[in-house]
């Protein structure tokens, strides 16, 4: 992060706000690199179905929900018996022509890990359906460093209403004011306020700054966010002891992670 987003944060910001409790992540666009894919499997969907909706108008909306995106770009609700069709084969090409071949951004495990060893709580908060969230952590490489998780079928709305926000607060068991969102669209920046989260925004999703504003920090990535940790409101507040160990057992899971793919048995 430059300093000028470092800058974001206030310096009583900064010395005020303890580090969080529990960390509530979005997936898509901040732990693995899917947005696109998503678009594109809706773009295939569509002309399935004999709409002609291009990408340049999918791409934009990517980070609502099924709820948001079919009625904005088709006037067909989701709810409705061609919505249901259409959310259904969405999945089914997005899984089947896009999924296997989708990687996580570099350093996204190696960052939970971090927040793990820090004892940060991770849930998920995403607006992906519970089917497609488990295939997109498991594909990411990371579905064995989280536990709690929050899907569209736990909120009535997804972002950027609060509601998926507010869902993952409350499997967190944390207050909102002790969570931070870790997200990369407009959507996961709107959704996290109005749930009174704190947000740290990636630009890894390929959503400019100015897009992102109302983050609370602005990051490249997963990677440079863990290389700006220290520095980051993830880590305020844990003990520099707590920190080295912190990178210690990092490095050694790093290490492990080596010798399970060497050994064959990732």
């Amino acid at each position: 992060m430059s300093n000028d987003q470092m800058q974001q944060r206030s310096a009583g910001d900064h010395a005020a706000r303890r580090a969080p409790r529990a960390v509530l992540l979005d997936v898509d666009g901040t732990l693995i690199d899917s947005n696109d894919a998503h678009a594109r499997s809706w773009v295939d969907t569509f002309a399935e179905f004999g709409h002609d909706v291009p990408f340049e108008k999918v791409r934009p909306l990517i980070g609502m929900g099924g709820d948001k995106l079919l009625p904005t770009l088709t006037g067909i609700e989701k709810e409705s018996e061609e919505g249901e069709r259409l959310s259904a084969r969405r999945g089914e090409i997005f899984r089947e022509r896009y999924l296997p071949s989708l990687r996580a951004f570099p350093g996204a495990r190696d960052l939970l890990i971090r927040l793990k060893r820090d004892g940060r709580a991770l849930v998920v908060a995403t607006s992906a359906q519970e089917k497609e969230m488990r295939a997109l952590l498991k594909q990411a490489g990371v579905d064995d460093l989280i536990e709690e998780r929050t899907s569209s079928s736990d909120a009535e709305r997804s972002k950027p209403d609060p509601d998926i926000v507010e869902a993952a607060v409350e499997r967190s068991g944390a207050r909102p004011d002790e969570c931070v969102m870790l997200g990369d669209t407009p959507y996961d920046v709107r959704a996290s306020r109005r749930a009174g989260v704190p947000v740290v925004a990636l630009r890894s999703g390929g959503w400019s700054d100015a897009e992102l504003v109302g983050a609370t920090e602005i990051h490249d990535d997963a990677a440079a966010l863990l290389a700006d940790y220290d520095r980051s409101v993830l880590s305020r507040g844990a003990p520099a002891g707590a920190r080295a160990d912190a990178r210690v057992e990092a490095s050694r899971e790093q290490a492990r992670d080596a010798d399970r793919v060497s050994d064959g048995t990732t």
